[in-house]
């Protein structure tokens, strides 16, 4: 289960960073991205799915959360 920083770009496109993979990618997809909660499977623009429990409420961006890899 790695530790991601997830945090909002320019744009405000949420990124998905992971330091010991040097790997920084766009968050395409959230399960539940809501006013009540935040999380479940969280898809990459490069295809890669992670999962999180929904966290209640949505944390404030950048954060720090422990994700695990969907095969």
């Amino acid at each position: 289960m790695p530790s991601v920083m997830v945090r909002r770009n320019d744009e405000g496109k949420l990124l998905f960073y992971i330091a010991k993979k040097d790997l920084e990618e766009v968050i395409t997809a959230v399960e539940h991205d809501t006013t009540d909660a935040w999380g479940g499977t969280v898809t990459l623009g490069d295809g890669e799915t992670f999962y999180i429990d929904p966290i209640s409420p949505p944390p404030a961006f950048p954060t720090t959360l422990r994700f695990r890899r969907v095969e």
